[in-house]
């Protein structure tokens, strides 16, 4: 794959030049003064230098004419966190029975985008904990009510922080995953198969490259040429990705569109997962990829796949196709260019990733296997409920800026 379409991010390069030119800067006269007690004068008895002493400096050229390693590039400004409180209120229905509840948390495990800072609730539950998935590598809340509990309510407040991520094709040596993960990122699952029409579709997709990381860039472009987003919202789960290649009709929310993603890439031996989470600021990017206000319809899914050498990937295929859509961008609008390239390798924070979990088994559920943990899920003597529009419970999220915005990531309060 041609390097130049893997660069770092416009912004990215913008800094990494302004650091290029100050660190220039600052050496030319670091370089001036460690020339000086180096140079020989000939003649001991002169008071003065020679006037052609800039001449002697010439060696001082060497740096910037030898060509560069981007590896030994300067350091990049350092990380600016961001941080959050994710404020969820949920009201359940009265039921003649006991209710009750899991909710997805924001991911546990801290990375160099997203950092959890814990969570604190109240509510009139009898029970109420947090526990942790190992094999779906989530954490989830729970909360129990009796019957009796005349309006069963939970307020959940969870602290965060996020930065941008961004991928660096010039960086490699990341430390391997470990193979469980991977080749639980290789199955098939309910929605998501592997062989028949959608390793048929993946192999037309690649062609003859060999490259992994560049079969999921041809994966990817196949995948924003060929899908429309569907902005009418759907109830959550439910469509099988051999079945949407088959209608001939590619089209759906993030969700779908980032499962797509992450079957083809599957089925031709690329791990990849899909990574549920939630919009919750405004995005710099466009209008329609960012949310404000109520968030409880701001549920969004991106996707990563995973490179020998490089680690996990990050790309989100579904926010191009929303931008087309909503900001009427034509094929060949400069602007769709720099974003479908933008959109391979960076994810902007103005999101929070709750879990990659998929076919998920809720502890001490009745009910069957879940295809993936997004939304918040009920469960009384009628039936499991995980979606809003059921009846059976209301759900109002918002989330604001908090602390002190820093470069560190520690002084939250």
């Amino acid at each position: 794959m041609p390097e130049n379409r893997l660069k770092r991010r416009h912004f990215v390069t913008a800094s990494l030049l302004a650091l290029l030119a100050g660190a220039s800067a600052q050496a030319a006269p670091a370089a001036k003064k460690a020339a000086k007690p180096t140079r020989k004068t000939p003649r001991p008895t002169a008071k003065k230098p020679p006037r052609a002493a800039p001449a002697a400096a010439k060696p001082e050229k060497a740096p910037t004419d030898a060509p560069r390693n981007a590896i030994s590039l300067p350091d990049e400004p350092l990380p600016q966190w961001r941080h959050y409180e994710l404020r969820a209120t949920i009201t359940l229905k009265e039921t003649n029975g006991r209710t009750r509840l899991w909710l997805p948390l924001v991911q546990y495990r801290d990375t160099s985008w997203e950092r959890s800072f814990g969570h604190r609730w109240q509510g009139n539950h009898a029970m109420a904990g947090i526990y942790r998935d190992p094999v779906a590598d989530m954490e989830v809340f729970y909360a129990d009510w009796p019957e009796g509990v005349a309006e069963p309510k939970l307020e959940i407040v969870s602290q965060f922080a996020t930065q941008d991520r961004h991928f660096d094709i010039t960086r490699r040596g990341v430390i391997a995953e470990r193979t469980e993960i991977l080749r639980r990122c290789l199955q098939a699952t309910e929605l998501v198969p592997t062989d028949g029409i959608v390793r048929l579709t993946a192999e037309r997709a690649i062609g003859r490259i060999k490259d992994p990381l560049a079969q999921a860039k041809a994966i990817y472009d196949w995948v924003v040429e060929n899908t429309r987003y569907d902005p009418q919202p759907r109830s959550s789960g439910h469509t099988h990705i051999a079945a949407l290649l088959e209608s001939g009709h590619l089209t759906g929310r993030s969700v779908e569109i980032s499962l797509l993603f992450v079957g083809l890439c599957r089925s031709i031996g690329i791990p990849a997962r899909p990574v549920f989470g939630l919009r919750m600021d405004r995005s710099r990017l466009f209008a329609c990829l960012g949310a404000s206000g109520e968030l409880n319809s701001s549920r969004h899914c991106r996707a990563e796949f995973y490179s020998p050498g490089y680690g996990w990937v990050p790309v989100n295929p579904s926010d191009v196709r929303q931008a087309i859509l909503d900001e009427s961008l034509g094929h060949y609008d400069p602007k769709l260019g720099v974003l479908k390239k933008l959109l391979f390798g960076f994810w902007e924070m103005n999101w929070i990733g709750f879990n990659a979990a998929q076919d998920v088994v809720l502890q001490g559920t009745t009910g069957s296997t879940l295809p993936y943990l997004i939304n918040p899920v009920v469960e009384t003597p009628e039936g499991r409920f995980d979606d809003p529009a059921s009846g059976y419970y209301s759900y109002s999220v918002s989330a604001q800026r908090s602390g002190t915005d820093s470069s560190s990531g520690q002084d939250f309060s």
